[in-house]
């Protein structure tokens, strides 16, 4: 891939149906806030430093298109602060690292069961002992 004149790489990647359609979304909303603050293709390209080509693919959610472009697309549209909302709640990630921390159910009953149990005497810990 030609890194400078924007050019994509030659086989995309596979793309699962759900997955493009999330970017096929993406691509119709970028292009909808490029026409509503009323910016040609060729203006947005040339700020974002891209190929018109690009910008075609970013609107059309062509996988092929690196997340670098969707990047500065939506810098060029005021947009980039979206981009911190990508995968920020991760809440399978979450749970799944609490399960690593807790102790399975069973083993948190028995702990608990064995700290609530009363204490046997033991002699000279609790001062009933003999003290020679």
């Amino acid at each position: 891939m030609n890194v400078h004149n924007g050019e994509m790489p030659s086989k995309p990647p596979v793309v699962f149906p759900q997955e493009q359609r999330l970017l096929s979304q993406l691509g119709e909303r970028l292009r909808l806030a490029r026409l509503r603050r009323k910016l040609s293709n060729a203006v947005v390209a040339q700020r974002a430093g891209i190929s018109r080509t690009s910008l075609y693919k970013v609107e059309a959610g062509d996988p092929g298109a690196t997340l670098g472009t969707y990047l500065r697309v939506m810098a060029v549209l005021g947009l980039e602060a979206d981009f911190n909302a990508l995968a920020a709640d991760d809440k399978v990630g979450r749970r799944l690292q609490d399960l690593v921390f807790k102790p399975p159910a069973s083993q948190a009953r028995r702990r608990q069961a064995s700290a609530d149990a009363p204490k046997a005497p033991s002699g000279r810990a609790n001062g009933t002992g003999s003290s020679s």
